[in-house]
């Protein structure tokens, strides 16, 4: 709330999970594959095996664009598209793990330096110290992933942070081990995938099929440590999480659908890698990439799970989606969120409608667009004034529970007849509460409007 929106017709929301899925795929494969590469070129070195070496440099090249070009590129976009979306948190978050983003970039540059150096360094050095660079690449990506794990498992529980307001604690949060053991079993699995499709290549039948055995192995341990990760990790989610996707009636049904299919993704993603090393010679190209695509659906579903299962904060009971903290929220119920969104309550004083727009843009349109995502108009449509005013009455006695630390339901009940359960709570004077619900009447009119006129 103190910065000005980024107003974007697909949601600030969507386009970081594009971004941001797109850079988890092929960050975890970098991680992965440069292990299985690791794995593969010493044990070639060990058997004095062409073959399996050559397997290890045919997929060096796929690792190196991956690593230091995508990665690289996807990484930066993420910073940039939630920069933008959502400055505050990403604030917070640069504030509060300062040192461990420096780290992390400091395993990054060794890390493409490692990636570059190997890839370039192919039968111009010995076999050994030729090891001794994918080994120290493997090791550089993986601590990567071991510091970046703590920030984003923080986000969802933050733990006795909330207390202590210390580094460590916010590190090694409830989520931190449970998360780090799944995307360690993510990056074996997306490793075996892909290098799978590198070992087709191989024309004698009888060297394949060792390759492809030998990689359903990386696949298998990793499906089996990404479904421990998995049951781990929502074992130790609090229960208000668990009641957002979980149980019979869980509050987000679209989340829980993903859970179902992030389970049944990982479920024949398992078969296939059990299919391949009982059957070795039978796993070709379209059974290794159906493994892939399958891995792909596992994954960016449990990132689709992860961060939904955040709401309404962006950072969990700290901050919400709109960038109010819990801790602000006596004080702007006093002064007023135009007091402290000040690039909001320019022109505000116009009308009552002008204030009411003024307190949308800023407590509302980090998450509704005007007529794209969630459009506001479409949700506003149906409702008639009563129902909508009490709706925002119940939103705002919401804000007062958080405020006390009383956590309640029922802003939740109110905002299902809206057909979205989860939202932060009005927060405000009873003056830009009237004003808001003048703004959404008066959407409501300009919708029917240009309803009846189209019919």
């Amino acid at each position: 709330m103190d910065y000005p929106i980024w107003n974007l017709g697909l949601g600030g929301g969507v386009l970081i999970g594009i971004v941001a899925i797109a850079h988890v795929l092929v960050s975890h494969f970098a991680i992965g594959g440069g292990f299985a590469i690791a794995v593969i070129e010493t044990l070639a070195v060990r058997r004095r095996n062409p073959a399996m070496r050559a397997l290890a440099k045919r997929s060096s090249l796929m690792l190196i664009l991956v690593s230091t070009v995508f990665g690289a590129i996807s990484g930066v976009g993420i910073w940039v598209t939630i920069g933008l979306v959502q400055p505050v948190a990403t604030s917070a978050l640069i504030h509060n793990y300062v040192w461990g983003w420096a780290a992390e970039w400091g395993f990054f540059i060794l890390e493409v330096a490692t990636a570059l150096l190997y890839y370039a360094t192919w039968e111009k050095v010995r076999p050994r110290t030729h090891l001794v660079i994918i080994w120290l690449y493997f090791f550089a990506a993986y601590m990567s992933l071991v510091i970046i794990q703590g920030i984003l498992s923080f986000m969802l529980t933050p733990g006795r942070w909330l207390e202590t307001r210390s580094f460590w604690d916010g590190i090694f949060n409830p989520g931190y081990l449970p998360g780090l053991v799944l995307r360690t079993g993510i990056c074996l699995l997306l490793a075996g995938a892909y290098l799978t499709l590198a070992a087709q290549r191989e024309p004698n039948v009888s060297l394949r099929a060792r390759m492809v055995r030998l990689l359903a192995v990386f696949q298998v341990v990793g499906a089996l440590l990404a479904y421990a990760g998995y049951r781990w990790w929502e074992f130790v989610l609090p229960g208000s999480v668990k009641a957002i996707f979980l149980g019979a009636k869980p509050l987000l049904a679209a989340l829980s659908s993903t859970r179902h299919l992030v389970l049944w993704a990982l479920a024949a993603y398992l078969l296939v890698a059990l299919f391949a090393l009982a059957a070795p010679k039978l796993h070709r190209w379209p059974t290794a990439v159906a493994a892939m695509l399958v891995a792909f659906v596992f994954f960016g579903g449990f990132e689709r799970l992860r961060e939904g299962s955040r709401k309404p904060f962006v950072i969990r009971d700290f901050m919400f989606s709109n960038g109010i903290r819990v801790s602000e929220i006596a004080d702007l119920n006093q002064r007023g969120v135009l007091a402290k969104a000040l690039w909001a309550a320019r022109g505000s004083a116009a009308s009552i409608e002008a204030k009411g727009h003024a307190v949308f843009r800023a407590e509302c349109a980090s998450c509704h667009t005007l007529d794209g995502y969630l459009s506001i108009r479409k949700l506003v449509a149906p409702v008639d004034p009563d129902m909508l005013k009490g709706i925002l009455s119940t939103l705002h006695e919401a804000g007062k529970d958080y405020a006390t630390g009383k956590y309640s339901n029922r802003g939740r009940i109110a905002t299902e007849r809206l057909d979205y359960p989860l939202m932060p709570p009005l927060v405000g004077t009873d003056e830009e509460q009237e004003a808001l619900a003048a703004y959404l009447l008066s959407l409501k009119q300009s919708y029917v409007a240009e309803a009846s006129h189209a019919n």
